[in-house]
C-alpha cells in the first residue's frame, strides 16, 4: 500500500513526481496539496488527482480545516527570505512559512517530513528554529546540502534538504544524505553527471513564439522574437562565453551598467556548455540577462521544453498555464531525480518500521 503524502507549497509537483512516479521512486501517493499559484495547482491536479487546493496556507489554516491523515508531509516553503539574491531579507515574512508547514505536520499525524530550500537555510537562524519546533513535536532532524546533479538531474542545483522523523523511526538507521548515483568525475564507480547535451541535443530548432498545439516535446519548444540588437548580442557571445565576452567583442551594444561593473556575474548572458550540467534553472530562464541561459550554439535563450528537461521533467509531464506561468512552475520546481532519491531513503525507513511492527 502506498504511503500517504501531503505536498505543501507544491507548485507544479516536482517533489510529488519524484515521490510518486515509478521512474523515480513510486512508493507514495499524494492525497492532498496546497499552493497559492492557481496555474501550478491545475498542473498538480492534472497529474496527481484533484487533491490540491489554491490557497494562502496561513489564511487556509486560520479557517481550522480538517487535514487528512498522512505518513509524510513534504514541501519547499518560499525561499526568498533565505536567498542570497534577497539582500534586504531582514523581517521578510516569508521566512516564517515553515511554521504553518510544521502545523500541518502535527495536525496530519505524519511520522516524517521533508523540507527543501535554498542553501542559505542551513546556516540561518530559521534552521535552528525549525529544529527546535521539530524537537517539541518529538521529531529528530537531519539536514544537508544536496546537489541535484549527484542524483541524475542534468543541473547543478544545490539545495538544503531537511528530513524529520518521529522519535520511534530510528534516526540512526537513516541513510542520509542518500548515496549519490552520479559524480562529476565518475569516481567510486558512479555514473558521470548528466549534461546539457545528454538531454536537449536531440531537439530541433524551435518554431514560433507561442505554446504549440502539438504533442510533447515540441509543444513547449518555441522561441522568442528578439530585437535586432538582442540577436547581435547573442552572436557576440562565443561557446561557453558570458557578458564579459560581449563587452570585449561588442562594447557598442553592451549595456552601460555591465561596462561599469568590471567583476561578478560570470553567468550573466552566458552560454550553457554541451558537456556540463546546466546551471540552476530559475523562473526567468528565457531572459539571458538573468543568467547562463543561452543555448550552447544557437543564438537564442533556451526554450521552455529545454528548461523542463534540464530540470529533469520527462516530456510526458504536462504543464498548464500561460508561457510566464509555465516558466515559473519550471523554475520553482524541485528536480524529480533529487526528489526520487530522497523518497527512496524515506520509503526504506518506513518499510523497516512496518517490518518491525509486524
Amino acid at each position: 500500500m502506498p504511503l500517504k503524502l501531503i505536498d505543501l507549497f507544491a507548485g507544479a509537483g516536482g517533489l510529488t513526481l519524484g515521490f510518486t512516479d515509478n521512474r523515480f521512486s513510486g512508493d507514495f501517493q499524494c492525497i492532498f496539496g496546497v499552493d497559492n499559484d492557481e496555474a501550478a495547482v491545475e498542473t498538480h491536479n492534472h497529474h496527481f488527482g484533484r487533491h490540491s487546493i489554491c490557497a494562502n496556507i496561513e489564511e487556509w489554516l486560520a479557517g481550522n480545516p480538517k487535514i487528512p491523515e498522512a505518513d509524510i508531509v513534504i514541501g519547499g516553503p518560499p525561499c526568498q527570505g533565505f536567498s542570497l539574491l534577497n539582500k534586504k531579507r531582514h523581517g521578510d515574512a516569508r521566512r516564517s512559512l515553515w511554521e504553518p508547514f510544521l502545523d500541518v505536520v502535527e495536525r496530519s499525524g505524519a511520522r516524517a517530513f521533508v523540507i527543501e530550500n535554498v542553501q542559505g537555510l542551513l546556516k540561518s537562524p530559521e534552521f535552528l528554529e525549525i529544529c527546535e519546533r521539530a524537537k517539541q513535536l518529538q521529531f529528530e532532524v537531519r539536514a544537508d546540502i544536496l546537489n541535484a546533479a549527484d542524483y541524475g538531474a542534468p543541473q547543478t542545483r544545490k539545495r538544503t534538504i531537511i528530513i524529520g522523523w518521529k522519535g520511534d523511526m530510528l534516526m540512526k538507521e537513516l541513510p542520509f544524505p542518500p548515496s549519490p548515483t552520479h559524480s562529476k568525475d565518475c569516481k567510486d564507480g558512479l555514473q558521470q553527471w548528466r549534461t546539457v547535451g545528454n538531454v536537449i541535443r536531440d531537439l530541433p530548432k524551435p518554431k514560433g513564439t507561442e505554446i504549440r498545439n502539438c504533442a510533447p516535446p515540441l509543444d513547449l519548444h518555441f522561441g522568442r522574437n528578439p530585437t535586432s540588437m538582442s540577436l547581435e548580442r547573442y552572436k557576440a557571445v562565443p561557446k561557453g562565453g558570458n557578458r564579459f565576452d560581449l563587452q570585449e567583442n561588442a562594447p557598442h551594444i553592451t549595456p552601460k551598467c555591465w561596462i561599469r561593473k568590471k567583476s561578478g556575474g560570470t553567468d550573466l548572458f552566458g552560454r550553457l556548455w554541451w558537456d556540463r550540467p546546466s546551471v540552476t534553472i530559475r523562473t526567468e530562464f528565457f531572459k539571458p540577462e538573468k543568467g547562463r541561459y543561452l543555448h550552447p550554439e544557437q543564438h537564442r535563450p533556451i526554450t521552455h521544453r529545454e528548461a523542463a528537461r534540464l530540470m529533469g521533467f520527462p516530456d510526458d509531464f504536462v504543464f498548464l498555464g500561460s508561457k510566464i506561468e509555465i516558466a515559473r512552475q519550471i523554475g520553482n520546481a524541485v528536480p524529480p531525480n533529487l526528489a526520487g532519491a530522497i523518497a527512496k531513503t524515506v520509503a526504506g525507513i518506513f518499510r523497516k518500521r512496518r517490518g518491525r511492527a509486524a
